[in-house]
């Protein structure tokens, strides 16, 4: 399994990707040509068998900002995720950040290119998309 280690708390979670790679599959922090993402959301530290809560100390962070986050919701109008997001870009610089958001705007267009695409199309629509998600993985977005 093809894997970049970079840090990665809750708050800072990193997308993962399922790529096929001549009939093999493979998921992977990169992104790879016609990569699907994956949802990998936590499961907050809930043990089945017992039905005990054991949390490791990043997700009870994680908790932690989501609670902040919905208590000040009234005050910013902002979702836990966008302050996540925001909590994560703030040691960026001014450049990177105005990059981050432009490939925000971007990145769905793309992903609706790549689903609307022509056969014919369709390598061309997943390349866009590919160098997109490489730029914001790059950044840190």
């Amino acid at each position: 399994m093809a894997q970049d280690h970079l840090p990665c708390t809750g708050a800072q979670a990193q997308q993962v990707y399922r790529c096929d790679i001549h009939g093999n599959t493979r998921c992977s922090h990169a992104p790879c040509l016609g990569a699907q993402v994956i949802d990998t959301t936590p499961t907050q530290g809930l043990n089945r068998s017992t039905g005990k809560v054991q949390r490791h100390p990043d997700v009870q962070r994680e908790i932690t900002h989501r609670q902040i986050a919905e208590a000040i919701r009234p005050i910013t109008g902002k979702s836990p995720e966008a302050l996540a997001v925001d909590r994560r870009r703030m040691r960026l610089s001014a450049t990177d950040k105005l990059h981050c958001e432009w490939l925000d705007l971007r990145l769905p267009s793309l992903e609706a290119q790549v689903a609307q695409a022509r056969a014919d199309q369709k390598g061309q629509a997943e390349l866009a998309l590919y160098q997109a998600r490489l730029q914001l993985r790059d950044l840190r977005c």
